[in-house]
């Protein structure tokens, strides 16, 4: 198997890093998002938002991301 058959290979199928970088920033999230749902404040949202700034920004690139890694797909 040569190099460029591995490369089409794994460009076949669900994007994997789109999908990894969602789970773990829901995970990283997942204390936050349950006390959101008990009581949306603008202060639970703010102190969510600073305190787990990756994982928000990971959230909010989502569709960036994916947009990206279908069309490198070709």
């Amino acid at each position: 198997m040569t190099g460029v058959d591995r490369i089409d290979r794994s460009r076949r199928g669900l994007p994997m890093l789109p999908v990894v970088l969602l789970v773990l920033a829901l995970i990283d999230l997942r204390v936050e998002l349950m006390l959101l749902w008990d009581h949306l404040t603008w202060t639970s949202l703010i102190a969510a938002v600073q305190s787990h700034l990756l994982a928000v920004a990971v959230l909010v690139s989502q569709p960036s991301l994916w947009s990206h890694y279908r069309r490198s797909r070709g």
